[in-house]
């Protein structure tokens, strides 16, 4: 069922196009207090709200271009958002950086980007005015807003859990059956982890996400352990094709992520073969793989530890 926009006392879930998949995004519009987080629902419906000018600050709960797509509607309006995410979107050169796209094999990938950033997600440099913080109570009239650092998916990724309402923004921790997404250059598989159980904890009434179902009124349940589960897939999955010795080629092409190649190819190559080095940092840490002469294979013994998924590694 498609997510209509709906209110939950004072907060507000703008839903985005295609179902709040990517390139968009739902938004959070709290119309009181005129904040608006994650402009990238619907541009026509943002910019109703601009012309109504009701929006008097912008969040960002992270850096991510599905999450800023609209910014530029609203560029003379206040943003606040985490500070170590703030980077990227001060500067083209570091965004690029950022999902790993600065070798000279990236030219390719930023050749096909570039345009797109600058055209589809209306990509201007931006600093914030303010930078959140992580146990933060903003007052917002009817409500106040706890700032949640979640980190994993972006390392300055922010949850914002409305506490009169009971309403918890989760934004990309989205319970999709794709699951967490950790292949930026600066993401983290262990934060990830650690995230997620620290969002499980919180004693919400009702779970707002920035993608797809993006509204839930019952607790999820198994949903998170579905969702954690996916991590645990995906690196039971790898550890079996590197029974031989594989190279990094290989191993994307067993497209472990996305189940089959997609297309554009160049995006969806990109995403595979970044969380796959992801996992094999990680398994190489724990002694589970080792790189030899430019091949992986597993060590003798290794197996996926079901206690480091529900405990974060720590």
């Amino acid at each position: 069922m498609e997510l209509k926009e709906q209110n939950f006392g004072p907060i507000r879930i703008i839903a985005g196009d295609k179902g709040g998949r990517y390139p968009s995004c739902h938004s959070i519009f709290v119309e009181e207090a005129g904040v608006l987080i994650d402009p990238a629902a619907n541009r026509d419906r943002l910019k109703a709200l601009r012309s109504r000018e009701k929006v008097r600050m912008v969040w960002l709960s992270h850096w991510h271009e599905d999450h800023f797509r609209d910014l530029d509607l609203f560029d003379d309006k206040p943003l606040w958002m985490e500070a170590s995410d703030a980077p990227p979107l001060a500067d083209m050169n570091i965004f690029f950086d950022w999902y790993g796209v600065s070798s000279a094999s990236g030219d390719q990938l930023r050749a096909y980007w570039e345009p797109i950033l600058k055209k589809d997600f209306h990509f201007r440099p931006r600093m914030p005015q303010r930078f959140l913080e992580d146990g933060e109570v903003i007052d917002l009239g009817r409500v106040t807003a706890e700032v949640i650092h979640i980190p994993g998916h972006s390392p300055g990724q922010l949850a914002f859990f409305f506490r009169e309402p009971g309403v918890l923004f989760m934004a990309d921790c989205d319970l999709t059956p794709f699951g967490p997404w950790y292949g930026d250059r600066y993401s983290s598989v262990e934060d990830t982890i650690r995230s997620i159980h620290r969002l499980r904890a919180i004693p919400a009434k009702v779970w707002l996400t920035a993608h797809e179902t993006g509204v839930f009124e019952r607790p999820p349940g198994g949903l998170w352990d579905a969702y954690l589960g996916v991590i645990e897939k995906r690196e039971s999955a790898l550890l079996n094709f590197l029974s031989a010795p594989r190279t990094m080629d290989e191993i994307v092409e067993q497209w472990i992520v996305y189940g089959r190649e997609r297309k554009p190819r160049e995006f969806y190559e990109y995403g595979e073969r970044a969380h796959m080095e992801k996992h094999l940092d990680r398994l190489i840490r724990k002694g589970e793989v080792v790189l030899d002469a430019g091949r992986y294979h597993k060590t003798t013994g290794a197996s996926f530890s079901l206690s480091a998924l529900r405990w974060g590694d720590r």
